[in-house]
């Protein structure tokens, strides 16, 4: 049975992974991402249903669109295959967790989360700029989170309360700032990202998460130095997003196995 059990989170990956590569493509270009059908970005041909199978249709068509024989980025099947494989490795971070209804709530919130943190991080890595849309999705998932401890009686909901108007307050000023300015506030959304996920993981667990972020910059620039390639705009969120899906896991392992 946990077989089957992991065997489908990893599909559920797969497939919100193939979301997660359409969001990442459409949120900069403010195009929708739930009713409009799936399209190369090349061709602009809409995609069939048998087109859209995550990993599978890559490898079936060989990289290419079917209709236009382009080469499609291998970003695409890296993604599906990254969120599947992220997944499964926070369901059995959690694994002596399922026991009960409440768990499996967790574990849902859990990858709803993530799911949010992979778009900003995509995002981020391609167009250096946080999506505003994917902040406020991240709120509401941390307003459930946030419902689901006080449930449990494992919160001070009054300072949690407080987060959520601060982050509200944050998120509301950086779109004023965006209807003045004409631009992307990426300071302040960085503010944001990081209050959302201090209440996530706990703010010593954001910590760490900052910590290996710095670590993961500074590597990325020297590396630039020493290869003289000429060194662009660091993605703070993108570092930031994989560094808390990684201390998220581990905290969790952590936790259970200590």
């Amino acid at each position: 049975m946990e077989i089957i059990f992991y065997i489908t989170i990893f599909l559920i990956g797969l497939l919100t992974g193939s979301f997660c590569t359409l969001a990442i493509h459409r949120l900069p270009l403010h195009e929708n991402i739930t009713h409009k059908r799936s399209y190369c970005p090349n061709c602009k041909h809409k995609l069939s249903f048998w087109d859209m199978f995550p990993v599978v249709s890559y490898v079936l068509l060989g990289g290419k669109c079917r209709y236009c024989k382009h080469r499609i980025a291998p970003k695409y099947i890296i993604i599906e295959l990254l969120t599947g494989i992220v997944f499964v490795l926070f369901a059995i971070s959690i694994c002596n967790m399922l026991k009960s209804i409440e768990n499996i709530v967790y574990l849902i919130l859990g990858l709803l989360y993530i799911t949010g943190l992979i778009i900003i991080s995509g995002i981020d890595k391609e167009k250096g700029l946080v999506n505003e849309g994917v902040l406020l999705y991240e709120l509401l998932v941390i307003s459930a989170y946030i419902i689901y401890l006080y449930i449990l009686g494992n919160v001070n909901i009054y300072r949690y309360v407080i987060y959520l108007f601060i982050m509200l307050a944050l998120l509301i000023n950086d779109t004023l700032y965006l209807k003045r300015k004409l631009k992307n506030n990426y300071a302040l959304q960085i503010v944001l990202l990081s209050i959302i996920m201090a209440c996530f993981v706990g703010s010593i667990n954001f910590i760490i998460t900052a910590l290996i972020a710095i670590l993961a910059i500074v590597i990325r620039n020297i590396v630039y130095k020493f290869t003289k390639q000429k060194s662009k705009k660091a993605p703070i969120a993108y570092f930031l997003c994989i560094s808390n899906i990684i201390v998220l896991i581990i905290a969790n392992i952590f936790y259970w196995v200590v």
